[in-house]
């Protein structure tokens, strides 16, 4: 399993090869070791985090399960179905992965990354979004591919420690910033 290679939140979106949709590239296999040939495609995600209603200060997350079983709590996202832009998509993964339904409060940047997985070198961007909770109970019932195995409410102060990845954990630090500049 690759680790993500996150970008500063707010850096460019074409950052670390652009658009190469279709390009195939020679990966893998030190001195004389075998080359594996992938396809370098990109992927785009929206989402964010959503504080809870209730004034509570909480923040959902949704748990998906890791390669070695374990829990990975995570910020909901998924990709742009259709015609969608960026924040449609946020506010429709958000309800289907927690069961809430939101409002965007405000753009917090994007991250970007990249993986390997079924012979393709996968770059990702993910933009985040600081949603406010307007209605819906925390339910992973919606979720049509079923990649959330659990949805729970976070302190925000616990974000830091729950978060399974290190740039989820720097957007993070503008939503705990904006709490602050907000209470």
């Amino acid at each position: 399993m690759n680790s993500p290679r996150p970008s500063h939140p707010n850096s460019g979106a074409n950052q670390g090869g652009g658009n190469a949709r279709g390009k195939s590239e020679n990966q893998g296999g030190g001195k004389g070791g075998p080359r594996q040939r992938f396809v370098r495609v990109s992927e785009t995600s929206a989402g964010g985090f959503v504080i809870a209603q209730d004034g509570s200060g909480r923040v959902a997350l949704i748990g998906r399960e890791s390669r070695s079983g374990r829990i990975d709590w995570c910020v909901p996202k998924g990709h742009p179905e259709g015609v969608e832009n960026l924040e449609q998509a946020a506010i429709r993964e958000i309800f289907e992965e927690t069961g809430l339904e939101v409002e965007i409060v405000e753009g917090l940047g994007h991250i970007q990354y990249e993986f390997s997985a079924a012979g393709k070198l996968i770059t990702k961007t993910v933009h985040h979004f600081l949603m406010r909770q307007i209605g819906g109970d925390l339910t992973i019932e919606n979720d049509p591919q079923q990649e959330a195995v659990d949805v729970q409410w976070f302190a925000i102060d616990d974000l830091h420690q729950v978060l399974a990845h290190e740039n989820e954990r720097r957007v993070a630090r503008a939503v705990v910033e904006w709490m602050e500049r907000n209470a």
